[in-house]
Parts: structure tokens; C-alpha cells; sequence
């Protein structure tokens, strides 16, 4: 599951971030509110947890823009306000939970939960198929024909960067960011070491390089 947090209190973010990572998400941050709606304008996210008082476009505009553009991501609004005006325009806004701060992190978990758990209900399939490759993304399971491959966890979150989107270039930014987080500061080439990996493991006709773009994933032929 993919987490984006749209909150400019760093020191709050940054704790979210690392908080709900331990819990097995991918997260992104960002602390502004552009840079928040064109994030999540991506459609790649399974949840936002989006502040309302933010720099550049306030959580209210975030969230009626995304609506009004069809897009459906849960969103769970935070706000340092209280008062049933403000929750009432943040769930009127498209809002799909609304938490007041200061918040406990046990109920933020547990909200983030239940709406990841509603949104299973009547989600897309998290099974992935391209030629004989099949990827669960909900058991973590990869199979190619009849057979299973087994992956290391970070091997397995390239993947998945790679099939969530087949058929299009992936940048090694774009993998640093989604497996190793925003705050990682080794190696960039570590993302080709993975990906060398997973040739191996699952033929190396699967994943193509574009030179000076990233990574393609391609149907076995």
C-alpha cells in the first residue's frame, strides 16, 4: 500500500512518515499544497492523509480539485481547528475522515486502516498480469507461468513499482523515492543493483532499460 502525506510541520510528517512505514507502507511526503495535489493527481496512491493549513493551496482546494476531477483515493483530512463548521466542510469538500490535532498516533493508524480496509472492499484487484508474469500485491506473491519466484522485501516493492505502471518508463528517482523513501541519501545506483536482480529471477527480457529515463516493464514474450 502507498501512503502520500501532504503536512508542512516536517518534524510531524517525518515522524508520520517513518511511523507508518514500520507499520509496511510505502510513503511519500510533501509539505506543499501544489506539490500535495499534483502528487496525488498521479493515481498511484491507495491514501492521503492530507493537512488542511498548508503553503501554496489549502487541504479544502486539494481535496474538491481531486473530487472534481473523479478522483476517488481516500483521503483523510488533518486540521489543528475543532468544530463541527470545519469538519463539516472538510467532509463536504470529499473528505473521507476528518482528525482533529493534537491526535493520538494509535488512532490515526487505526483510521488509516479502516480506510484502507473500506477501500478493499470495492478496489481494483491487487492481481497482476502480464503474459505469465503474476503479481500479488496483496499476499506479496510472484508467479512466472506455474511457478513461484521468491523476493527479498525490497526486491519485491521494485517490482512492484515497475507493474503497478507496465507498460511505462519508471525513473530511478521515481524507485528511490517509493522504496527506499524520500530522506534516503545512499547510493542512487542501488536501484540498478535490484533491478539486475530481478532480470535474474524473472528473465531479462522483463524489465528494459531507457537509456537516460529508467525502466520499462515489458510482457514476457
Amino acid at each position: 500500500m502507498r501512503l502520500l502525506i501532504v503536512e508542512d510541520e516536517k518534524r510531524l510528517a517525518l515522524s508520520l512518515a517513518k511511523g507508518l512505514t514500520a507499520e509496511g507502507y510505502a510513503v511519500d511526503v510533501v509539505h506543499d499544497g501544489i506539490d500535495g495535489l499534483h502528487r496525488a493527481s498521479e493515481g498511484t496512491y491507495d491514501l492521503v492523509v492530507l493537512d488542511i493549513m498548508l503553503p501554496g493551496m489549502n487541504g479544502y482546494r486539494i481535496c474538491s480539485t481531486l473530487r472534481a476531477a473523479g478522483n476517488d483515493v481516500p483521503i483523510l483530512m488533518l486540521t489543528a481547528k475543532d468544530g463541527e463548521y470545519d469538519e463539516a466542510e472538510g467532509l463536504d469538500t470529499g473528505a473521507d475522515d476528518y482528525l482533529t490535532k493534537p491526535f493520538s498516533y494509535v488512532v490515526l493508524v487505526a483510521r488509516v486502516k479502516a480506510l484502507l480496509r473500506r477501500r478493499g472492499n470495492g478496489g481494483p484487484s491487487p492481481l497482476h498480469t502480464l503474459g505469465d508474469l503474476k503479481v500479488d500485491t496483496a499476499a506479496r506473491r510472484v508467479f512466472r507461468g506455474e511457478d513461484e519466484v521468491t523476493l527479498t522485501a525490497k526486491e519485491f516493492a521494485v517490482l512492484e513499482q515497475l507493474v503497478l505502471r507496465a507498460g511505462e518508463v519508471v525513473s530511478k528517482s521515481d524507485i528511490l523515492e517509493h522504496v527506499w523513501d524520500f530522506a534516503y541519501e545512499g547510493d542512487p545506483n542501488i536501484v540498478e543493483v535490484y533491478v539486475s536482480t530481478l532480470r535474474r529471477k524473472l528473465g531479462a527480457a522483463l524489465i528494459r532499460t531507457v537509456r537516460g529515463a529508467g525502466y520499462r516493464l515489458e510482457a514476457p514474450r
